[in-house]
């Protein structure tokens, strides 16, 4: 009975005794053993692995790169980039949609990873240079196409546009385009598109003095140019007195 009436302890919780504490210890001091037991320790370790693990897969393999000037340096003749070609410049030049993890990761089916098209692509692509070919040059700042131009470019938007490829990003070049070496799958096979184009005559090996990327395809390339050569196909079946490489027009146009 609780006495006075507006007391808030009972005369049993009155005569209850006071639970001993250790000697030299506060009253109200904090047991840190629940905090150190494995009970708490594992599961909060693996959580915290687990977490900076999926940061770092995150930024290694799913973060999408928007344009070549953020390709980082650690991907160059390491990595590749996947995604969907959205346009076709030239003979030798595309713009990618940079896909991380393909359609595994949702790209094309779920509603929030569509690939955006027309003027909401803008500052969104990754302008690719295939590496290792030299197509002929397009008409442009006033200067005439080259013999061949229009075919290679023809050839090429059939060949990758619209479709996913896979480029092995091996630099940046002077114009902030990311020079790779592009794959696309052709009935369950993996095609080397510049192989592809140098096989029909399309392209020339590439020739400068410096600033040139084969990879390890560079012999590959030659023979491949060799055989065209031969056959006279696509540039090489005009007058070995009248043709200009793409290196040699570039040269001489850059003289005017």
């Amino acid at each position: 009975m609780r006495w006075p009436p507006w007391s808030t302890i009972t005369h049993d919780e009155e005569k209850r005794p006071e639970t001993p504490t250790s000697p030299g210890l506060p009253t109200n001091s904090t047991d840190l053993s629940q905090w150190t037991s494995p009970d708490t320790l594992i599961p909060t370790a693996i959580l915290t692995g687990t977490i900076l693990l999926s940061v770092r897969t995150y930024r290694l393999y799913l973060r999408r790169i928007p344009n070549a000037s953020n390709i980082s340096a650690s991907f160059y003749k390491k990595r590749s980039l996947f995604g969907k070609v959205t346009s076709v410049g030239d003979g030798d030049g595309f713009r990618l949609f940079h896909t991380p993890g393909g359609r595994l990761t949702g790209w094309g089916w779920l509603p929030w990873r569509k690939i955006p098209k027309g003027r909401a692509l803008k500052d969104r692509t990754i302008s690719v240079r295939i590496a290792g070919i030299d197509a002929p040059e397009l008409a442009h700042f006033g200067r005439p196409s080259q013999p061949g131009s229009q075919e290679a470019l023809d050839w090429l938007t059939s060949y990758i546009l619209h479709r996913r490829v896979r480029t092995y990003v091996y630099k940046r070049d002077q114009y902030d385009r990311a020079v790779a070496m592009v794959y696309v799958r052709k009935w369950l096979l993996r095609r080397d598109v510049g192989l592809q184009m140098l096989k029909r005559g399309l392209a020339t090996v590439y020739e400068a003095k410096t600033g040139a990327e084969f990879g390890k395809v560079e012999e590959k390339y030659r023979k491949a140019e060799l055989w065209a050569k031969k056959r006279k196909k696509g540039i090489w079946a005009a007058r070995a007195e009248a043709f200009e490489s793409p290196r040699e027009y570039k040269n001489r146009v850059g003289q005017i």
